[in-house]
């Protein structure tokens, strides 16, 4: 019996009872060890305090010995949180008694998650104000940031809870300290819509300040739609300056376009930045025009205010003022400009319009591509929609959309041109990777992004041109440069050991896009993918296919064909034979047909000889192969 699991089990349900029934026969060493023992990466006193059995936590703290500072992982609303203390779990989840029971046993107020948030910053998180209140007057920290340098009067904002942020106020909180990417508790209101907070800020000084895009509160206001906020902010000259007020009036209308889907609306917030400029004698005429581009339909801003009445007519030529004014506005290295970029493509894909879908998408990713840095989130959103919209063409060919529109063929050239980009991202993210230590690096966004190129070239030899053609060698070409950057995801899995892994993330909701595919693992194979290289476990491709379900034999014979060695051994010793025993249908492989003199070589030396006396008696340019036997 897992002793450690019922104690866990017995706190995490508060079953006090169960839990003195099992540890009052034991020895203190023996209920101090069980009571520190982390199950599921928590203690028993985490769990109790996260679950708010007060008596549970009172036992475990008085008679067993509980640490109260060892921390554990916790999960709040979906998310884990990593190295919480017990104090910051009881903080979160707002009970109140036991934050008091753990401040009397002295613990840490200003103990902080691996992500350096504080118990005041959980309690502000979720508006407990009492617990706010309380760990406020017994020593806690309001100015402690959490790694984003978000403090506990920024998450009060935005998440709009006007006692706590009067209260913070009154005990002093920085009210224009700035995060690190720049904004301040005044951008978290306007961002979230909290206009009587915005007001109580403003009353305590708080300055217009820009963040790191350059975005002042009142922006960001509008960008999110917040009108109230914006119409609030312009109407303060002292805060606002004309400029300002044109360009929030302007962005509001884009807004207006694509968030709120209000043309009328957004007219006329246009028409008052359109008056805003020509008033007074002195015009703010706007700057020259951005180059005019195929994605936005050669759209060119309007700069007369006769011309917007003409606009309401044309509800296709207002969306791209709004794409054209936003991009203006924000620059293309704010995450909005793409985001609606994309989201207009989108819905130009539902009415199934998929050509200007992939112009407008292939706009936002050459501008993802050229702002941010290798393997940013948002680049990897792009690529993950072009992966699952050629995944739906393709598999809906020539049906008919909810608008009555067929599904088009795919043009091979479209999908060869995200699939370069996406080349390119996998690229720099391995350069980016490799100049970080080993033990700090993180390939988890390598790996979604070689893992969606992946599909991406999977798609296109589903639809693979006849051997020969100028499209058919475009394709192995592009294949043959990812093989060659050797980029390695999760366990140091390659390209051609990812394709054939079970455990691997699918992308897409539809069946072509999915591994295993033996057009692509012989596509990678023909352009000089290794078949016998392994990862950090040992396994090579040959051995994900054994242990893959359901068993493809074709993907086996081809990796054996492309030169895979059927015996060699993984880290646990296991051959492509060993692990198929099992197999219903393993006689559809024959053995003998691939063992070559050289492998039988091989393992007799392996049998007799150690690694180290394969290092003394075979010679170097043979060691490698020797040892994979």
């Amino acid at each position: 019996m897992d002793f450690a699991l019922v104690v866990y089990n017995a706190a995490r349900e508060g079953s006090l009872h169960r839990l003195r029934r099992f540890l009052e026969r034991r020895e203190k060493h023996e209920v101090e060890q069980l009571v520190g023992a982390t199950t599921h990466g928590a203690t028993p006193l985490v769990m109790a305090c996260r679950n708010g059995h007060y008596d549970v936590a009172e036992y475990l703290i008085e008679k067993c010995g509980a640490d109260i500072e060892q921390p554990g992982s916790v999960v709040f609303e979906g998310e884990t949180i990593e190295g919480a203390p017990p104090l910051w779990c009881a903080a979160a989840a707002g009970h109140l008694s036991l934050v008091k029971l753990l401040v009397r046993r002295n613990a840490n107020v200003n103990s902080t998650t691996k992500t350096n948030s504080t118990p005041l910053r959980a309690a502000c998180f979720d508006g407990h104000y009492d617990i706010v209140k309380f760990l406020v007057h017994n020593g806690a920290d309001i100015e402690v940031a959490n790694r984003h340098g978000h403090t506990c009067l920024m998450i009060a904002c935005y998440r709009g809870h006007i006692r706590i942020a009067k209260f913070l106020l009154v005990w002093n909180a920085d009210v224009n300290r700035k995060s690190v990417r720049g904004n301040t508790a005044l951008h978290d209101c306007a961002e979230s819509g909290s206009l009587e907070i915005l007001k109580l800020l403003v009353e305590h000084g708080a300055r217009m300040d820009v963040d790191s895009y350059g975005m002042t509160p009142l922006l960001a206001a509008a960008v999110t739609g917040n009108t109230d906020i914006v119409e609030y902010l312009i109407g303060m000259p002292h805060l606002v300056r004309r400029k300002e007020r044109i360009d929030a009036l302007e962005l509001l209308g884009a807004t207006y376009v694509d968030k709120k889907r209000d043309m009328v609306g957004a007219l006329g917030f246009w028409k008052r930045a359109m008056d805003e400029r020509y008033r007074g004698g002195r015009i703010i005429s706007k700057p020259p025009p951005l180059p005019v581009v195929a994605a936005y339909d050669f759209a060119q801003e309007i700069s007369e205010p006769e011309e917007l009445d003409e606009l309401l007519a044309d509800p296709d030529e207002m969306r791209m003022q709004a794409l054209v004014i936003r991009e203006r506005i924000l620059g293309p290295a704010h995450p909005d400009t793409s985001y609606y970029i994309r989201y207009r493509g989108a819905v130009y894909a539902d009415a199934g319009k998929f050509d200007r879908c992939i112009q407008l998408w292939n706009y936002a990713l050459d501008m993802q591509q050229g702002m941010l840095e290798p393997l940013n989130p948002m680049t990897q959103s792009s690529f993950f929609s072009f992966a699952e919209l050629f995944s739906f063409m393709i598999g809906e060919q020539g049906r008919q959309t909810s608008r009555g529109r067929r599904v088009p063929p795919v043009d091979i050239e479209e999908i060869l041109k995200i699939f370069w980009k996406a080349i390119l991202e996998v690229r720099l993210g391995k350069q980016m990777l490799d100049k970080v230590p080993p033990k700090e690096r993180d390939v988890t966004s390598l790996n979604r992004v070689l893992v969606i190129t992946l599909h991406l070239a999977c798609l296109m030899t589903r639809v693979m041109p006849e051997q020969g053609t100028r499209e058919y060698d475009s394709i192995h070409k592009a294949i043959y440069e990812l093989v060659r950057i050797n980029a390695k995801g999760k366990e140091d899995r390659d390209a051609l050991q990812l394709i054939h892994s079970d455990d691997i993330a699918l992308v897409g909701r539809y069946p072509i896009c999915k591994f295993h595919s033996p057009h692509l693992t012989s596509a990678l194979l023909k352009v000089g993918a290794d078949a016998n290289s392994r990862d950090k476990n040992g396994n090579t491709a040959l051995h994900w296919v054994a242990t893959s379900h359901p068993w493809r034999p074709e993907l086996a014979v081809a990796l054996l064909e492309g030169g895979a060695h059927i015996d060699t051994t993984n880290g646990d010793n296991k051959t492509f034979e060993c692990l198929l025993r099992n197999r219903q249908k393993y006689y559809s492989i024959y053995p003998l047909r691939y063992l070559t003199l050289s492998c039988l070589a091989a393992r007799v030396i392996r049998r007799w000889c150690s690694d180290q006396h394969v290092d003394e008696v075979v010679p170097k340019h043979l060691r490698a192969f020797v040892k994979m036997h």
